[in-house]
């Protein structure tokens, strides 16, 4: 019998995440579906599959932190990122946090299946619809110049939850901090970021696809 290769699925749309699961069902054994960032990094941790494929703008965690956190520990598990997003800069970004497709949601099927065959010999896939010229161009210069702005991790946590409606207590329980670890954090985080306001810091979280408006 064919040893199935296990497959983690995470999409903010439950729809979406069980159209791909049809599609995939014959070629992977199916071990979760999750709808947001946080769930994803618990089911990697505990079901260690060999395949993750997951969206940017997940709720709670966003896929390209949920993406690092992973890589970190599982750095053999392959990332697949199905996405609406096509900005450069984000699928830098991805494939900077390790992963090894970047296919866009409206790409269809064909595509979707080719990354997946050509992520399984060994090489990288980039959806035919960006130039990868560019992507190159994009690492070379992030690899030469890290911003000394970069968040922590529990920033971007606490960046997120807040832009996605939150207050500071709820933000909090979350993660089960105090809100006064939560405070500090988010005035710490505007201080070396050079905004002021709450809505800057939201217009930033926006740009990192950490807003809610991101999700698509």
């Amino acid at each position: 019998m064919n040893y199935k290769k296990r497959l983690v699925i995470a999409d903010s749309h439950r729809l979406v995440a069980e159209a791909c699961q049809h599609v995939l069902h014959h070629e992977f054994d199916v071990v979760a579906i999750v709808t947001d960032g946080r769930a994803l990094i618990q089911a990697a941790f505990s079901l260690r599959p060999d395949v993750v494929i997951l969206e940017i703008s997940l709720p709670q965690l966003n896929g390209l932190d949920a993406a690092e956190q992973i890589k970190q520990k599982l750095p053999l598990l392959q990332l697949v990122f199905l996405t609406a997003t096509s900005d450069v800069n984000a699928v830098a970004e991805a494939f900077r946090r390790g992963a090894s497709a970047y296919v866009l949601k409206h790409s269809g099927t064909e595509e979707l299946l080719a990354a997946i065959r050509t992520i399984r010999g060994g090489k990288s896939y980039l959806s035919s619809q960006i130039a990868r010229e560019t992507i190159e161009r994009l690492l070379w210069q992030q690899n030469r110049t890290t911003s000394a702005k970069r968040l922590t991790r529990r920033q971007t946590e606490i960046l997120q939850l807040l832009a996605e409606g939150r207050s500071m207590k709820q933000v909090a329980a979350v993660l089960e901090i105090a809100p006064g670890t939560v405070a500090f954090h988010k005035y710490n985080m505007m201080e070396r970021l050079g905004i002021e306001s709450n809505a800057g810091l939201f217009d930033y979280a926006m740009r990192n696809h950490m807003a809610p408006a991101q999700a698509v």
